[in-house]
This record gives structure tokens, C-alpha cells and sequence, in this order.
């Protein structure tokens, strides 16, 4: 599970207020109770005596006292239950409520971490991933083929519009599949709107939901953080670049599309390097033909990219333009 240790310190605090609220809901019920129904106090006052005088029986030696305490603790237990209901207070209402039952709100089951925790893990990596909402519209399940024709040639390959996407589609569920066991990365180019961000976010959720940490960027959006950390007068330069070093997978979309200069070429560089090292893998899509990119980045950069990335291109009319001649502006706009 993905997390570094200061989210999970504070995902275990979280889970540490609620044993201390559930405590303190519980006294207040308590209180609530007893001024209603002074007859319980005493049963509780009662309750009490009792387990000190059987506890001093059993060290005594009798024996015998353990069977009488039960016996007496359920019959003073279910007259309890009877007055909270005759009072129209619920049966289990001097009892702790937790927000999961089945872990108690410890997060844990044995040595296991609860389903409670592992959803706590994702909505968190969701929040982190800077792609909230956007998943549940573009995923694996939403994606369609139908905007992808077989009668649209890319010249430069000679292959349809849907040949490549097909094979861009097998090869991103493959990525996923193999995530944790084989380190990789994608380049998503080609023409604009056919896609390739969609194929991102179908990539990314996916991760999501199995707990690896996702982090996504547009190019523009990512260049403008490490410009404003890298000379910020109060810059939090080390854990900026730590989260975008050590993430899973970090997906930088468009890239092209930033005001490109000396340094978002040495910015990218140093990413990409960095997370060649650390065996982090990387999604990478542009509108920017192969021939661009080395033009536009230094040869370091496309030489990186085109020895350790799957390149993917994808042709095609734009998807956009598409629905709008075809006026499905009641078809689901998610669908690429």
C-alpha cells in the first residue's frame, strides 16, 4: 500500500479520534440517560458492588463465585435493556457505536488491515491524485471504440484510427496488470482529441483502486509548481519533489503545451531521470509529433523516452468536433 509514512501516521490518528469521540459519546449518553432514568444509575451503581464482592470471592477461593456473578450480571444487564426501551432509548444505547463494526474503528482486523482502511487509503490517494470526480466519468468501463474508425489511415504508419487504438487499449490494461511486477512506462502521441488523456485516467483509476499512489499533472499546471517552489521565498521544494520522485505512477498530460524554456527542460529531465532510477513509472501524453519533441526538449530527453517508454500513437478525427456534427450532446460527453 502506497502511502509514505506521514499519511499513514495520520490516517491512524484519524482512526484514534474516533476511539476517543465513540468514548466520549458514550459518557454523554451515559449522562443523558441517568437524568432520565435515575433507576438505571443505581442498577449501574449496583453492577459495580457486585463485581468488586465477587472479585474479592474468587481470590478468596470460592469458586463458585464466577457462575453466580454471570448469572446475576445478565439478569441485571437485561433489566437495563428493558427500562432504556420502556424509556424509548434503543437497547444498545449505553453500548460503544463505532463507525465500522467490524474493525471497531482500529482500522485493524488481527494483523489485517480492515476494508474501512483500505477505502480510507483511496479516498486519500484520490485526493492526492488531483483527479477527483473526473474518474468515475473516464474509466475502462466508460471507454468506447465507436469514435475510432477503421477507414481512417495514418499515413505515417499505414494503420486505421481503430488498429491503434485497439493496441493502445490492450496496452495500457496490460500496464496495469502488470504493475507491480514489471516497471514501465507510457507515451501517449498523436493527434489531438482522440483520447489520450482518457486512456491516462482510465490508467490512473485503475491504479487508484488498488491502492497505488497516482499524481497527475497537465505540463503547464506541473512547470508552474516547480517554478513558483524553485524560487518561492517559502518554498517546500524537498516534499514537492519527493511526492512527484516517489508516487507510483505520475502522469504528466499535454505535454507541449507549457511555455517551454531551459528550465521545464531541465525540470523534465531531472523527473524522468529520477524516476527511471527509483523504478517509478511514468504516463506521458502530448500532441507533439516524436521529430517535436526532440526539437523542442534536449536529445538526453527523447533519447530517455524513446529507449524506456511504450510509444503509443494514436490517430483519428477529433472526438470533440465528432459529437458535436453528430449532435450527441445526449450521449455520455465522458466517452472518448
Amino acid at each position: 500500500m502506497a502511502l509514505s509514512n506521514s499519511q499513514y501516521d495520520a490516517l491512524i490518528r484519524t482512526y484514534e479520534q474516533r476511539q476517543t469521540d465513540n468514548v466520549y459519546a458514550l459518557r454523554r449518553r451515559y449522562t443523558q440517560v441517568y437524568s432520565c432514568i435515575p433507576e438505571l444509575k443505581e442498577l449501574d451503581d449496583s453492577i459495580s458492588s457486585l463485581s468488586v464482592e465477587k472479585a474479592k470471592q474468587l481470590i478468596e477461593g470460592d469458586a463458585s463465585a464466577l457462575s453466580s456473578f454471570r448469572r446475576t450480571m445478565e439478569e441485571l444487564t437485561e433489566r437495563k435493556r428493558t427500562l432504556l426501551l420502556k424509556n424509548h432509548f434503543p437497547a444498545d444505547y449505553l453500548e460503544l457505536h463505532y463507525t465500522c463494526p467490524d474493525c471497531r474503528d482500529t482500522g485493524y482486523l488481527g494483523s489485517k488491515k480492515c476494508h474501512c482502511f483500505n477505502k480510507a487509503v483511496i479516498d486519500l490517494l484520490y485526493t492526492q491524485s488531483n483527479l477527483e470526480g473526473i474518474l468515475e466519468l473516464e474509466n475502462f468501463d466508460t471507454f468506447s471504440l465507436d469514435y475510432y474508425s477503421a477507414s481512417h489511415i495514418d499515413p505515417l504508419t499505414g494503420r486505421s484510427s481503430r488498429e491503434a487504438i485497439q493496441t493502445a487499449l490492450d496496452a495500457c490494461h496490460k500496464f496495469v496488470d502488470t504493475f507491480s511486477a514489471q516497471f514501465s512506462n507510457i507515451l501517449l502521441y498523436g493527434d489531438t482529441g482522440v483520447g489520450k488523456t482518457f486512456l491516462s485516467h482510465c490508467i490512473a483509476k485503475e491504479l487508484i483502486e488498488r491502492s497505488y499512489s497516482v499524481i497527475y499533472f497537465s505540463a503547464s499546471m506541473l512547470f508552474d509548481l516547480l517554478a513558483k517552489e524553485t524560487f518561492s521565498r517559502e518554498s517546500t521544494e524537498d516534499e514537492t519533489h519527493t511526492h512527484i520522485y516517489e508516487c507510483d505512477l505520475l502522469i504528466i498530460d499535454d505535454l507541449g503545451s507549457e511555455l517551454s524554456n531551459t528550465f521545464t527542460t531541465s525540470q523534465l529531465f531531472t523527473i524522468l531521470n529520477e524516476r527511471s532510477l527509483r523504478r517509478r513509472s511514468t504516463v506521458i501524453s502530448t500532441n507533439l509529433a516524436l521529430e517535436d519533441l526532440k526539437g523542442i526538449y534536449s536529445e538526453r530527453i527523447f533519447s530517455r523516452i524513446s529507449s524506456s517508454y511504450k510509444m503509443l500513437r494514436l490517430t483519428g478525427d477529433d472526438i470533440r468536433i465528432q459529437k458535436k456534427l453528430l449532435n450527441l450532446g445526449g450521449t455520455n460527453d465522458a466517452t472518448p
